[in-house]
């Protein structure tokens, strides 16, 4: 019989879990889990170490690098959707391969298939096309055709498909069919704003001044939203703006706050709204990509939904101009 140290029997063990989860944002604010290895510390006997071992070397094996996206492909390629700060709002996205494979690829088209949109998602690189080395991802964008807006809730719950052509070295282009991953609901959630838009714009339009009026003090300004009812109004369903979101670089002034539940009528109106940075860091203006999309939250007769109003490129300067000088400690 081996004999075991009584500490052995009892030990105390300080470890962090070796997978934890990880929240990671995804482009519209929301968050997914995922499991990432985190070291920790193991006191007590020998035993409770060796029992350990096989965990800790699982972690220690993928540590050094991050495993990239593989999408729900069991194919030689990968596909997942996904989108960016500066596709928003631009009506596109990026797809993003991944070479299953220990050899590179080369892909040249994709196809993607939704029932929540009228056409299908095509991207294309005609000539020497997109190489894919083994394991490593890669994006690219790629625009949205118009959305199915009479399609059924189910439509939302349809797996999209992907039909790519892509080569092995030196062999002739084949074709893959295979089903993209969307795992943060991009397709869904941009036709479902797609459509709301174009239900509202059949009520009205909407659109920024390019004029911004600032204080004299500097420290806010007045941009004003004008909707204009358009001629068949008196048919349509009744619209209203319920609210409106500050947004990464603008925010409300709490002293004159944005105007709340709004019903657009058949006389043209024009809501005066008060700005002032929502940021002032370094980086607020250098990096901003969504920042002079107002949003509007809406209901359109039973349904309600999200609606963004662009800056003209007249107006996107000026509110770069006023938040950089309004931020400034001379300003």
């Amino acid at each position: 019989m081996t004999w075991v140290p009584p500490f052995v029997a009892t030990p105390r063990v300080e470890l962090m879990d070796v997978r934890q989860r990880h929240r990671t944002r995804a482009p519209d604010g929301a968050y997914t889990d995922r499991m990432v290895c985190r070291r920790g510390r193991v006191l007590g006997g020998f035993l409770a170490l060796a029992a350990m071992l096989p965990a800790l070397s699982a972690c220690d094996s993928g540590a050094s690098s991050p495993q990239p996206s593989t999408g729900t492909s069991a194919g030689p390629i990968a596909v997942e959707v996904n989108q960016s700060r500066d596709q928003y709002g631009k009506q596109a996205i990026q797809l993003q391969f991944t070479n299953t494979t220990d050899k590179p690829l080369t892909v040249t088209s994709t196809r993607l298939r939704s029932p929540l949109y009228e056409e299908d998602i095509l991207w294309q690189r005609p000539g020497s096309g997109l190489e894919l080395p083994p394991g490593q991802p890669k994006a690219v964008p790629t625009a949205l055709p118009a959305a199915t807006c009479g399609a059924t809730e189910d439509a939302s719950t349809t797996q999209t498909r992907a039909t790519l052509e892509y080569s092995e070295p030196g062999q002739e282009a084949k074709e893959e069919t295979t089903e993209a991953a969307d795992p943060f609901g991009v397709l869904t959630r941009n036709a479902s704003e797609l459509c709301i838009a174009t239900e509202a714009a059949a009520v009205a339009t909407m659109v920024l001044d390019p004029e911004l009026k600032v204080a004299a003090d500097g420290r806010t300004a007045v941009v004003r939203l004008i909707i204009t009812p358009t001629a068949q109004v008196g048919g349509q369903e009744r619209l209203t703006i319920e609210s409106i979101d500050e947004t990464t670089l603008l925010a409300q002034s709490p002293s004159d706050p944005w105007p709340t539940n709004v019903t657009v009528g058949t006389v043209k109106q024009e809501l005066q709204l008060t700005i002032r940075p929502a940021r002032c860091d370094p980086h607020a203006v250098a990096e901003d990509k969504v920042g002079t999309l107002l949003p509007l939250r809406i209901t359109l007769g039973d349904r309600q939904g999200l609606i963004k109003v662009a800056a003209s490129n007249d107006l996107r300067g000026r509110i770069y101009d006023f938040v950089t000088a309004a931020c400034s400690p001379a300003g």
